[in-house]
């Protein structure tokens, strides 16, 4: 089975990711591909470098993200073009990892895709399991981890699909605002009613 996990900022998804890490799952983290298809010599860090100008690079040819990021941030084209590169990028690697993975009989694979539901990528997997907490706890703790006010800890929050939105989209979700005993609970349950026996 292929499940995609997501959720929101400050969900506590990278935690439930090593919990399925952990009960033997194969992880394929869009994430880290999404840094992996922009190294040097990469096929859209040349498309990149072509569009956007040797000016995003740094000196060791590595992408300047700050750079680029001020460059998209206020134009919504530059950022349309930028996904236009990347996205398809990041898709065709993922899906290559998880052929690769089902190739040699692997029974449990997880696609950690943060914006699953922004990305209409919910064809590339068979379960969608959202990891979710109520806003305010939501809101306390990217207030907590990324140090920031209530404000920019709202708007940060704001720019993302609310995670109510993909509780209701998902075919199940665990409630992360309990201790990690009870998120583990959460998920062995929903693994066995989807008729997986996690390794552990």
């Amino acid at each position: 089975m292929v499940i995609g996990l997501t959720g929101g900022i400050a969900s506590g998804k990278s935690t439930v990711s090593r919990m399925l890490a952990d009960l033997g799952a194969v992880l394929i983290d869009a994430d880290k591909i999404a840094r992996k298809v922009v190294e040097p010599g990469q096929p859209a860090w040349q498309q990149i470098k072509e569009v956007f100008g040797e000016e995003v690079l740094k000196a060791d040819g590595r992408l300047d993200r700050a750079k680029l990021a001020k460059i998209i941030f206020h134009d919504p084209e530059q950022r349309r073009r930028l996904n236009g590169i990347v996205h398809p990028a990041i898709r065709k690697k993922m899906l290559e990892e998880k052929e690769a993975a089902l190739n040699r009989g692997q029974d449990l694979i997880v696609m950690d895709i943060p914006l699953l539901f922004e990305s209409e990528l919910e064809h590339m997997v068979d379960k969608i399991l959202v990891v979710y907490v109520p806003q305010e706890v939501q809101i306390q703790r990217l207030m907590e981890r990324d140090q920031i006010d209530r404000d920019y800890a709202l708007q940060k929050i704001g720019s993302q699909m609310p995670l109510e939105t993909k509780k209701e989209k998902g075919h199940a979700y665990i409630d992360n605002s309990g201790s990690r005993d009870e998120t583990r609970a959460q998920l062995v349950r929903i693994l066995q009613e989807w008729g997986i026996n996690s390794k552990r």
